[in-house]
């Protein structure tokens, strides 16, 4: 879902990798539905295992319990979302998943775009 939101609200200003330490088989279907609802389509997302050339090249490393097996690099800004985990939730209990992913996603946006002093 937050790779969903970032690519749709940078309006592709922002390159987007998206990977989990433990990615399941497939998105699950309820954040698919979630996201559909307000208009974002991750029905051809794939899950990805996280790889250290990906840490590697990115900036923002936004980590959501990954805990000791997301790699650490030097120079790279990482924060930790901490969010109940949608798997195996109905949607009832994704929307406001989805809608907390949505407000950290453009404060993200907001702080990329900053000028930085």
């Amino acid at each position: 879902m937050a790779a969903g939101f970032l690519t749709h609200l940078a309006c592709g200003h922002i390159e987007v990798r998206s990977a989990g330490s433990l990615p399941a088989d497939q998105v699950n279907p309820a954040a698919v539905e979630a996201m559909a609802e307000v208009g974002i389509d991750i029905t051809t997302a794939t899950p990805r295992v996280l790889t250290t050339e990906a840490v590697q090249a990115s900036d923002y490393v936004i980590t959501m319990g990954c805990g000791d097996a997301c790699p650490i690099f030097p120079g790279k800004t990482y924060l930790d979302w901490q969010l109940d985990d949608p798997a195996g939730q109905g949607i009832e209990a994704v929307r406001p998943i989805r809608d907390e992913i949505r407000k950290r996603v453009q404060r993200l946006i907001d702080e990329i775009r900053a000028p930085r002093t």
